[in-house]
């Protein structure tokens, strides 16, 4: 097959670039539709998130991914509004509008193949897809979900609705309350979760014609020869594309970002659910306008980072399984990685989806020799997300540590290289959060030898300065007992995380410090994060 060799600029609202792409041959578009087509690797999660509009998506035979979007209303908009990451095990589509573009809704089709591990988010708008995928996750804060099962599934199924209804018309099951279904078709070997906060859930099953799963469906082509046609325009269509693995359309060095947790004043719970409007955001007291938002759904690569210096192999026992429960609650689609350490870091596990593989090796974990390099270890641990990431997903480090560096005074030992205030300050320009779990490990000191007072004392105030800078959550865990309560506590905190970014109105890098604030428009709401930046 012939092809061209085209380099193409697409531009996408103020901040989103599309690198070069290649244009498929005549012979391939004569069958694919107008949009977007993605080559897809098996293992690869698939995110689609549409805040503006439905997401129609149907499971099909082929390897790659197509992507169309519609708009609804008679005025299209200027630049497509299609937003596409592809990175080695994260294949993100997503939907911006711009702050100058008309208020109207955009409506997602995509067709997905069999072997993807897909999640699906919307806000106020349905989500529909047809068959059934490796896994899928299906969440929607208002609309309505609809899943058809073709042929004979085999699907593991959890589907809640908080206050709307669930029904179903599969053979043999139905909803206790009417709230919540929970069934097996056949043996169970895919998985699917339906979550909407007041929308309709309905699960059927249907006779999916073999031809149609394996064609892609026009936007323009009649009612009749398309199970759901979105309503209205069609964005400004492309040539059909293909976009390699590296590829990503976001690109700005200039934007700021903020990871934002949001909670209740009174009672202290996060707050999911909240959209772009309901956030303004200042810089030294200027309104900025935000130009990039995910909301509390989207994924996170996780860095577990643990010490385990003095470590005794009853107490590796208790901080394995205490990992074990950090894993078991984070979501299904959060990768997570694995780092101890002692006299060096040791990565336990890259990032990645592979829970079971997780398991083992976090099991494998033993005691490890050397004086604690804390600071070392939390550098090295920041280095390895942006190696691994590459601007793909957000990030997180959950520090687990008493704090003693050998570096301060009245610890024995060498201590890290790196000077405390150096890691401070990469902390501060780290892009995403940083949590600190300070395990209280203090005796009494019988002799010089031993770690004394202002030791803990100092291990304690840096650690919690260290969560501070990294726009994190600082956790007391007075006795190892409680490590697994806390990790639990995490989890259920980046569940709550927002991410906004924006490019400053001060374009001056004069160095020096600007302060943010973020303010949510709902009742008694409370944004946790970084404070400032400085401007370099």
């Amino acid at each position: 097959m012939s092809s061209l060799s085209l380099k193409r600029i697409f531009v996408v609202g103020l901040f989103f670039v599309l690198l070069p792409l290649p244009v498929l041959a005549d012979s391939l578009q004569s069958e694919a539709p107008q949009g977007i087509r993605i080559e897809f690797v098996a293992g690869t999660h698939l995110r689609i998130e549409n805040q503006f509009g439905d997401v129609d998506a149907e499971v099909w035979k082929e390897n790659y991914v197509t992507v169309s979007a519609a708009v609804e209303g008679s005025k299209p908009l200027a630049r497509s509004p299609v937003v596409i990451e592809n990175r080695k095990q994260l294949l993100s589509i997503s939907i911006v509008r711009r702050p100058s573009d008309p208020a109207v809704a955009i409506n997602l089709t995509v067709k997905i193949p069999e072997n993807a591990h897909a999640e699906i988010v919307t806000g106020k708008h349905s989500i529909s897809l047809r068959g059934m995928p490796s896994s899928a996750s299906l969440r929607s804060s208002g609309g309505d979900i609809g899943v058809e099962f073709a042929g004979s599934p085999n699907a593991d199924i959890l589907a809640r609705s908080v206050t709307g209804s669930v029904a179903s018309t599969l053979p043999e099951f139905r909803t206790s309350n009417g709230h919540v279904l929970q069934a097996r078709l056949g043996a169970g070997t895919q998985t699917l979760r339906v979550n909407t906060q007041s929308g309709a859930v309905s699960l059927a099953l249907i006779a999916l014609p073999e031809a149609l799963s394996k064609r892609v469906v026009n936007l323009d082509e009649s009612a009749s020869e398309t199970p759901r046609k979105p309503a209205g325009t069609p964005a400004p269509a492309s040539d059909t594309q293909e976009i390699s693995e590296g590829d990503i359309i976001r690109v700005d060095s200039q934007l700021v970002t903020l990871n934002m947790s949001v909670v209740d004043r009174n009672t202290s719970r996060g707050l999911v659910g909240l959209t772009q409007p309901d956030f303004r955001l200042f810089e030294n007291g200027s309104e900025q306008q935000i130009l990039q938002f995910e909301s509390s759904s989207a994924p996170f690569d996780l860095m577990l980072l643990i010490d385990l210096s003095g470590s005794t192999r009853d107490v590796v026992s208790l901080i394995r399984a205490a990992a074990l429960r950090f894993i078991n609650a984070a979501r299904p689609f959060d990768r997570i990685g694995v780092i101890t350490f002692a006299g060096r870091p040791t990565v336990v596990s890259p990032l990645t989806l592979d829970r079971q593989a997780l398991r083992q090796r976090v099991n494998a974990i033993d005691t490890e020799a050397g004086d604690t390099k804390l600071y070392d270890a939390t550098d090295f641990a920041l280095t390895q997300l942006l190696r691994d990431t590459k601007n793909a997903r957000r990030t997180a480090v959950v520090l687990m540590s008493d704090g003693l560096d050998g570096s301060i005074p009245g610890v024995q030992g060498d201590g890290s290289k790196l000077p405390y205030t150096d890691l401070v300050n990469r902390v501060r320009e780290f892009d995403g959060v940083l949590y600190t779990l300070w395990l209280n490990t203090e005796y009494e000191a019988l002799s010089p030898l031993d770690t004394q007072p202002e030791a803990f004392d100092a291990g304690y105030d840096r650690m919690k300065e260290m969560a501070d800078s990294g726009g994190g959550t600082f956790y007391e865990v007075e006795r190892l007992e409680d490590l697994a309560g806390a990790y639990e506590r995490v989890v259920a905190d980046l569940g709550t995380v927002y991410s906004l970014a924006y490019r400053p109105s001060d374009k001056t890098r004069d160095g020096k410090w600007r302060a943010i604030r973020v303010a949510v428009n709902r009742p008694n709401a409370v944004a946790r994060g970084k404070r400032g930046y400085y401007a370099n």
